[in-house]
């Protein structure tokens, strides 16, 4: 387990940061904006699961989901962890995501997609408060994928598995989000292509 000890070092006034291996490379890099997008995502899942929390005792939908928010904010930090560690300083029994991951996603989503009509049109984000922050989760995760792809294509170290879950955790997080809004008769707004702006009042 790590040990944090200060909060405040001061070695990152010059606008670097230090990798797991003691590397100290720019704040701004590819690497590190990917990891951080993705504690943005494990942040927004926290909000989510934050509103939850009064719904626990009376909901085992809530319930069910907040487990898998947490076994899902879990793999964040594996996948963080291994992001901020190049793959020289690994070390044997590393937390890592693995294609079991990706799989336990898979069957989360088959799951929740039981219980929920077809969706035949896209949606807006929103609906309850942990549905609305599920949505705000799923466009973060959206943008962690792009950025790991890009740092796929520069850095060969970087495992496809990190990709494939960051796939499914966003298409996971839509589906809970309708699960959830489901679960508290919350309405779906479809999209509209042809809506106009409100009358003058």
């Amino acid at each position: 387990m790590p040990k944090l000890t200060r909060i405040y070092t001061r070695t990152g006034d010059d606008g670097t940061t230090g990798l797991v291996g003691g590397q100290r490379v720019k704040k701004n890099a590819l690497r590190i904006e990917t990891y951080g997008t993705v504690d943005e995502c494990s942040s927004a899942i926290g909000m989510a699961r934050s509103a939850l929390r009064p719904l626990l005792a009376t909901h085992a939908r809530a319930a069910r989901l907040d487990a898998w928010l947490a076994w899902a904010q879990d793999a964040l930090f594996n996948l963080g962890s291994d992001l901020a560690t190049l793959p020289k300083d690994r070390w044997e029994g590393m937390p890592l995501i693995t294609p079991d991951d990706a799989v336990a996603l898979e069957r989360a989503i088959d799951e929740a997609q039981r219980d929920l009509p077809h969706l035949n049109n896209f949606i807006h984000p929103g609906g309850s408060l942990p549905g609305a922050y599920l949505h705000l989760a799923r466009t973060i995760c959206r943008r962690a994928e792009r950025l790991l792809i890009t740092l796929r294509e520069e850095d060969d170290g970087v495992s496809k598995e990190t990709q494939q879950f960051l796939n499914r955790l966003s298409d996971a997080l839509f589906v809970w989000s309708r699960w959830i809004n489901a679960d508290l008769n919350e309405p779906e707004y479809l999209w509209s292509s042809s809506s106009a702006p409100p009358p003058p009042s």
